[in-house]
């Protein structure tokens, strides 16, 4: 292996996945233990997921900044292991907005019906995905769908999380092990927290 050539006795492997799913927890250990098996000499190490960075909130924050009058809503594609959605929830409530799925209940459409009674006449979704891809690309579509059906809602859909200096310095502190305590919390939500706490 050309990791083993170069003198490496030790590889840390970084999962790039946001929720903490099967993929997480059953594949890639699996995926890890035959590699290992395969590679006496060099120790293989999976570290946490990188949903799991306790700095994902700031980030989150960053991206929703450009649209900060508008009720934030993410969209994550969701497990039908509850648990593992517990993060997206915190992480929702963090920043004053709400949750929907791609894949389980509530949907965008959904949670869109639910912000619309509740008041919300701005919305902006941002597609909790770290990149672009076909999901958000439906996404897209599904959006520009809801906005034609309720033209009196302000829809803003934002590109996903993607590439940033800020995501790499995520995947480095892991690779690292040098992952940093939890920030602290943030000053106060982006908006209309109390559209969140009546659905």
């Amino acid at each position: 292996m050309r990791v083993q050539a170069m003198g490496t006795t030790k590889l840390r492997i970084v999962p790039l996945f946001l929720l903490g799913g099967n993929h997480v927890l059953r594949d890639l250990p699996a995926e890890v233990s035959q590699a290992q098996g395969q590679l006496p000499r060099l120790t293989l190490e999976l570290t946490p997921h990188i949903g799991s960075h306790p700095t994902m909130k700031t980030l989150v924050h960053s991206k929703l900044q450009s649209a900060c009058t508008e009720f934030p809503l993410l969209l994550a594609h969701g497990s039908r292991q509850r648990r593992t959605n517990e993060p997206v929830e915190i992480l929702a409530k963090a920043i004053g907005g709400s949750t929907a799925y791609w894949s389980i209940a509530p949907d965008l459409e959904t949670r869109t019906i639910q912000l619309i009674q509740s008041g919300v006449q701005e919305l902006a979704v941002l597609p909790y995905f770290l990149f672009n891809g076909v999901i958000t690309d439906a996404i897209t579509r599904r959006t520009e769908a809801l906005a034609e059906r309720f033209p009196k809602l302000r829809i803003h859909l934002l590109p996903a999380l993607g590439p940033s200096p800020q995501l790499a310095r995520m995947v480095v502190d892991l690779a690292l092990n040098q992952v940093p305590s939890a920030p602290k919390p943030l000053i106060r939500p982006l908006q209309r927290i109390a559209f969140s706490q009546a659905i």
